[in-house]
């Protein structure tokens, strides 16, 4: 037909009726040379199975842009991203690059209130859909270092949902590693298991980044930590150090003392984990990171507490109860608080120690803290018992077992039933005391924490009434 030509197919390389195309993704200039270069493939090797060699030379010089499906064709063979790819929405650095390079900035330096105030006015801009991936991650990650964990919870599964679609595997890692960090600060039960699936995730890349592999078996630790299986901790916190090796930066090696010191001290190696408390504390003090400060000066004043040097760590708990409201530590507070209340209980001031009880109490409640909570019950049933009062230890103790029993925290069940049968024994109810240590093996058989929660609270209903 007159007017008409026949041309190459700017994909395929083969000759076709001249039709008008569709103007297909816009790339970053040379990132498919480079992506290809990287990965030492050739221009066949780029398009194999799909898009011929000249169609690759033609989308590299930028001559024609590639279909989405060609673009996550050589994203694939490449081993790259899409978002590796793609151009700014002007075809250079615009408005919306230049403030997400502002939120990154702002997270690394600690800035969060700013670095949240930032991030959602990107997100408002309804800015490119490859961007919104990282601004939910930097955003989620600025709510949980203000202890906002509520509202990190959505813009982590986006992200992760978005990092998974697009086949970038470090972010994915990333953002596991961040739902692991979430998932212990709010005391759920899955943390450990994100934490494993992070590790995993990021090491299967290759190469393996070694910085994001440290920080996930620091989280990987922490998560021990608070299953309370210390010998793993030590473990997972030895392993971070030595794959970060010289790239250890500070804020994170103080971060692994303070894990470390927290395991030895369950482990009843109280001086080794005192010293490593300490340098926790130290390279805070150079950092000047006042919510990290808080939460170690509260760890070494329970460690000095263990060590019988009272008056140090009162001094060290009360810092790090100074140190709270001001570093917005949100929902480590009531760790703190409970603290407090244990040393003041120990040194006889009850009236103080009920009232650090109680404000623990009222702020694990208001974050939905149930661990939290359930442990502030206990310390409320100490108190009672202290005063005589054992009605009020019965009721606190009753909602304490039933708080763990619901969380299927183990460890703190058996000592909650074990610390409840020593009261009851002193009280002269022997039979009672023996059904809560009955309880408590029944509830260190796997399985059994939940029935054992139920059974107790039958008991007590039942001898209540």
């Amino acid at each position: 037909m007159a007017g008409v030509r026949n041309v190459p197919d700017a994909e395929s390389g083969h000759p076709q009726a001249h039709r008008r195309r569709l103007p297909g993704v816009a790339l970053r200039p040379g990132s498919v040379k480079q992506a290809r270069h990287e990965a030492g493939l050739s221009l066949a090797q780029v398009g194999k199975g799909r898009v011929t060699a000249p169609a690759i030379y033609l989308i590299e010089t930028g001559r024609t842009r590639p279909s989405l499906p060609t673009l996550e064709h050589i994203a694939q063979r490449t081993g790259k991203p899409v978002e590796f790819f793609l151009a700014d929405p002007a075809g250079g650095a615009d408005e919306t690059q230049a403030k997400l390079a502002e939120l990154e900035a702002m997270v690394a330096e600690g800035r969060y209130p700013d670095a949240v105030e930032l991030g959602a006015s990107l997100l408002e801009l309804g800015t490119s859909a490859y961007r919104l991936g990282r601004i939910r991650y930097l955003l989620a990650m600025a709510h949980l270092q203000l202890a906002q964990p509520e509202r990190g919870v959505a813009l982590l599964a986006d992200a992760r949902a978005h990092f998974e679609a697009i086949n970038d595997g470090v972010m994915l890692a990333e953002c596991l590693g961040a739902q692991a960090t979430l998932a212990y600060m709010t005391q759920r039960p899955d943390a450990l298991l994100l934490a494993e699936r992070a590790l995993e995730v990021c090491r299967s890349l290759n190469p393996v980044p070694l910085p994001t592999e440290a920080r996930l078996l620091g989280i990987l630790a922490t998560a021990h930590l608070a299953n309370q299986d210390w010998d793993k901790a030590i473990e997972m916190y030895e392993s971070a150090i030595e794959a970060s090796g010289p790239l250890f930066d500070l804020k994170r090696l103080s971060a692994t003392y303070s894990g470390l010191g927290r395991a030895y001290h369950a482990l009843g190696q109280v001086d080794t984990a005192a010293r490593y408390a300490m340098r926790s504390v130290a390279l805070l003090e150079i950092l000047r990171d006042r919510v990290s400060l808080a939460r170690s000066e509260n760890a070494l004043g329970l460690l000095l507490k263990a060590r019988g040097e009272v008056a140090a760590a009162r001094q060290h708990l009360e810092r790090s109860h100074e140190l709270s409201p001001e570093s917005e530590l949100g929902a480590g507070r009531s760790l703190v608080l409970l603290s407090l209340c244990e040393l003041c209980l120990d040194q006889g001031e009850v009236d103080q120690a009920s009232a650090y009880a109680q404000e623990a109490l009222k702020l694990a409640m208001s974050l939905n803290e149930a661990s939290s909570v359930a442990q502030a019950h206990v310390w409320l049933g100490r108190i009672a018992d202290r005063l005589g009062d054992a009605e009020a230890t019965d009721r606190e103790f009753e909602v304490a077992i039933l708080g763990f029993g619901q969380l299927g925290a183990q460890e703190r069940l058996l000592q909650c039933h074990g610390i409840y049968a020593e009261i009851l024994e002193r009280r002269g109810d022997v039979a009672e005391a023996y059904a809560q240590m009955k309880m408590a093996l029944q509830a260190s058989r796997s399985g059994a924490i939940r029935e054992g929660a139920s059974e107790s609270l039958k008991r007590q209903a039942g001898s209540s009434g």
